[in-house]
């Protein structure tokens, strides 16, 4: 216990160590997944370099998460967590990530991502991307990325702040599953991959405006999308609806800095 200076003495609890936590928590999750029949997804990094992400994808996540002001003071946290490996399990589905953080407990966090609007959807598969592909895709308003509003935010752990660190943990987690499954990003975002590679392979990318640049080459857009364009699907005909917005015990919003 310690001195807390008004008469009276406050506890402090006893440390406890990153690697008890995760065994810990390795446990519990165990029980968890073990009623559903699957195993666990940790988020494991293949290098200790100081940049989480390695791909296009990845780092293109991390530099969006990195433009919310609020959560700037967090995300510190949430880097530290992921590379200590306290990140146990994270899956990506459409317009939902789960995942299950160690941290003195096993928390259980859900982020939703709401469908990318179709007004956007469709002026990215009419054309209107210059001869920089990777900036058009990566644009704050009019690129794939989902803005601040599009973002829920839950965490089973106690802390009120809107983004605590077990969430930042797992935001930059989705950053690292981009790096090996680049398809994933459009799962989350409930697009269709094959008509954005069809479009660009078509050559829209460059008519809207044929004096912004050149057409976009092949390599570069087999490097983006992390597929041989030669397999991409032809463009679909029929939308299929999306699904609702996920239900949520406890939620908050990302303010957007730009208001």
């Amino acid at each position: 216990m310690a001195w807390y200076g008004n008469g009276g003495w406050d506890y402090y609890p006893p440390y406890v160590s990153v690697a008890h936590k995760k065994a810990y928590g390795a446990l519990a999750l165990a029980k968890l997944l073990k009623k559903s029949k699957r195993t666990a997804e940790p988020v494991v990094l293949a290098h200790r370099k100081r940049q989480l992400a390695t791909t296009f994808w990845g780092q293109a996540w991390a530099d969006n998460l990195e433009r919310y002001a609020d959560l700037a003071n967090r995300l510190p946290r949430g880097r530290t967590y992921l590379r200590n490996g306290s990140v146990l399990d994270l899956t990506i589905a459409r317009g939902k990530v789960e995942a299950y953080v160690a941290g003195s407990e096993l928390y259980r966090v859900t982020i939703g991502i709401a469908p990318i609007a179709k007004t956007r959807w469709r002026r990215l598969l009419r054309g209107e991307l210059t001869d920089d592909v990777l900036a058009a895709l990566t644009h704050a308003k009019d690129g794939l990325f989902p803005e601040p509003r599009e973002m829920t935010l839950d965490c089973s752990c106690p802390d009120s702040a809107s983004v605590c660190k077990h969430v930042a943990s797992v935001l930059y987690g989705v950053g690292i599953r981009l790096d090996a499954r680049p398809d994933l990003f459009f799962t989350l975002r409930q697009v269709d991959q094959a008509q954005l590679i069809s479009s660009a392979t078509a050559g829209a990318v460059s008519r809207a405006r044929p004096a912004a640049g050149k057409r976009i080459a092949a390599d570069r857009l087999s490097a983006v999308f992390g597929v041989e364009l030669e397999d991409a699907l032809p463009v679909r005909t029929s939308r299929a609806a999306g699904p609702s917005r996920p239900s949520k015990r406890r939620s908050s919003r990302v303010s957007d800095p730009r208001r």
